[in-house]
């Protein structure tokens, strides 16, 4: 009898350590930094969505979210590494994101949308005297890879005859503009138009969402088993990020020194109109009201039927599977992040 209690007394004592050793195991998996990897989908530059992350990191926000990321850019093969599984996110454009839902139907998320207005827009020259889009027919129009859609809906909202409007395709070098191979170009809207200006050239910019064009820009990506599988983790990285946005909107000079660690061969007033150009088209009354990154299933609607009227996408997609706000709406309340 003697023995029997000594052995009920030392199995207790194993339980109790063996729960022990479990609980202290658990708290360790729960404690213990993730790593994650962020591939930003160009050069080191102000694009928001790359200077979230940049803040995120030199700020700390990363690390009191448990998180260890690892940023990269991309060499063009962004979208490949993500879906690989060697990257966890990316960036990419809104259009992009319905194409690749579309065809070949990757299984692609949007998790906070940066660009709450499209990144392209179009300019001309001041010294041209081209002040509306109704002034474009007799002119040519230069494009870098195919016609854009948002073109072709300021065309229809302004009223002009796109076959008195000679288009050719010219790639990337601005300049074609001010060597008056072509009257208007199209541009991303936080670039070209201060390189065209620092070299001496007044520009007038046309915006899509001007002319009441539905336009969205940039966004993070994952895959849809990050989503599924992988949730907490995800959450993290929107909720650094954010953080990572909102110090930026508030402290322009701190996020230009934070930019130019990562960018130390770019010209920091090229940087600052970047960055402040990406702000502004960031900010509108629905992040005014949920938060920064938010998103809604009518833009992505209206969008993608926009798209697809001017011939953009091959096909729809159900926009609920392109995005997802599950995770923007668990760290904002009433519009506020809830921090950390």
């Amino acid at each position: 009898m003697v023995r029997f209690k000594k052995y009920l007394l030392w199995m207790g004592i194993g339980l109790l350590f063996a729960g022990a050793s479990l609980g202290a195991a658990c708290s360790d998996e729960e404690t213990a930094a993730r790593p994650v990897t962020f591939m930003a989908g160009f050069k080191p530059q102000a694009n928001l969505p790359f200077v979230a992350a940049y803040v995120a990191q030199d700020k700390g926000y990363f690390t009191e979210q448990g998180l260890v990321v690892d940023i990269k850019h991309s060499t063009g093969e962004h979208l490949n590494l993500l879906m690989s599984g060697d990257v966890d996110f990316t960036t990419a454009d809104a259009n992009s994101v319905l194409k690749r839902r579309v065809d070949p139907e990757l299984p692609i998320v949007a998790v906070a949308l940066f660009g709450q207005q499209g990144q392209q827009a179009f300019v001309s020259l001041g010294e041209s005297g081209i002040q509306t889009p109704k002034d474009w027919e007799g002119k040519t129009f230069g494009y870098k890879i195919s016609v854009p859609p948002d073109y072709l809906a300021i065309l229809e909202a302004a009223g002009v005859d796109r076959s008195k409007i000679q288009e050719v395709r010219v790639g990337f070098d601005p300049r074609i503009l001010t060597e008056k191979q072509v009257d208007i170009l199209a541009v991303f809207k936080s670039n070209e138009p201060d390189t065209l200006r620092g070299l001496g050239f007044d520009v007038t910019v046309f915006d899509a969402a001007d002319y009441g064009v539905p336009t969205l820009g940039l966004t993070y990506i994952t895959r849809q088993d990050m989503v599924d599988e992988n949730a907490d983790t995800v959450k993290r990285f929107v909720r650094a990020t954010m953080k990572g946005l909102e110090f930026a909107f508030a402290n322009t000079e701190e996020t230009l020194d934070i930019i130019m660690k990562f960018a130390e061969n770019e010209n920091r007033e090229h940087q600052r109109f970047m960055l402040l150009t990406e702000i502004e088209n960031a900010a509108s009354p629905l992040t005014d009201s949920n938060g920064l990154g938010w998103m809604t299933a009518q833009q992505w609607k209206e969008f993608q039927d926009s798209l697809l009227q001017y011939g953009a996408l091959e096909g729809s997609t159900d926009v609920n599977l392109a995005f997802t706000d599950r995770f923007l709406e668990g760290i904002y309340d009433n519009g506020k992040l809830e921090w950390p």
